[in-house]
């Protein structure tokens, strides 16, 4: 039983991280006490409770919605008192608190990896995300045949809090791009110039990025806004990043205006709005 892997929270990313490891043949236990959590796997996998799951499984993989949880969950291993078990957490989380946490389970014989990925909620079902990885060499070692299903790329940043690190500096670049992507197709057409036209150009000079090549076109321009990330999830992550920044004494002063900036549009839209919505704020969605 012991070979099983544990996925502790059921949500898009999840349920698509658990099935692809099912898919792949491995054991799988899912943990979610969302009553709508289990119709995303039943058909694939046994949904238990997180006592049951840790007893059972050598590998917990969580996909929670922040540190809070995810050291609430460390709680209840060490609680536990079970033989060695590793830790992938998933989770965009706090490199402090991960920092903190590895050495909590290192002193009981258990690992931990912060691995939070990229790809969205059609990564994770197709077994294709990004793992911002963090961790020591024994506990990737481990870890290895979990990532072959689940990821397409895995970049190996450093020890504990690294991958977080990685994956917030991520964040923080993609909102700040998509938020000053916005105010650059209002200038367009100001000018009375096809915003699709501006983008086409940007994306053969120097001023593209992944928002301009793939988000913009994709989800943006034409007012879709579907890509599954909500506006609320980005805007944590800001403020997460600059939380950290500040703790760490790293100065963020254009960071924290982009955080005040997604904190209002969270506000004002709401926290399920697609987060792209930041670019174009002033738009109702089509598909609704």
């Amino acid at each position: 039983m012991h070979d099983s892997v544990a996925v502790i929270g059921l949500g898009n990313m999840g349920a698509g991280i658990a099935r692809t490891l099912a898919q792949a043949g491995r054991s799988v236990l899912g943990v979610d006490p969302a009553p709508e959590a289990a119709a995303r796997v039943d058909d694939l996998l046994p949904v238990v409770d997180l006592d049951t799951a840790v007893a059972g499984a050598g590998v917990l993989v969580l996909s929670l919605p922040g540190s809070e949880q995810v050291e609430q969950l460390v709680d209840r291993v060490l609680d536990a008192d079970v033989a060695h078990r590793l830790v992938i957490d998933t989770s965009t989380s706090s490199p402090v608190s991960t920092r903190v946490l590895a050495q909590r389970l290192a002193h009981h014989g258990h690992g931990l990896l912060d691995a939070p990925v990229s790809g969205g909620p059609a990564g994770a079902w197709n077994g294709a995300l990004t793992v911002f990885l963090g961790g020591h060499d024994d506990a990737i070692a481990e870890a290895q045949p979990v990532f072959d299903a689940i990821a397409q790329r895995v970049v190996r940043v450093g020890g504990p809090g690294a991958g977080n690190v990685a994956k917030l500096v991520n964040n923080l670049l993609c909102a700040t791009h998509l938020q000053i992507a916005g105010e650059a197709i209002r200038l367009a057409e100001a000018a009375d110039i096809d915003p699709a036209q501006v983008v086409q150009a940007v994306n053969a000079a120097s001023g593209r990025s992944a928002v301009t090549e793939v988000n913009l076109p994709r989800w943006v321009l034409p007012e879709t806004f579907d890509s599954g990330f909500p506006l609320g999830l980005m805007a944590r992550d800001v403020a997460l990043a600059t939380e950290t920044a500040h703790s760490l004494g790293a100065p963020s002063p254009l960071a924290d205006v982009v955080s005040a900036a997604w904190q209002d549009t969270r506000d004002r839209l709401g926290s399920a709005e697609d987060f792209n919505r930041m670019a174009r704020p002033e738009r109702k969605p089509q598909n609704r």
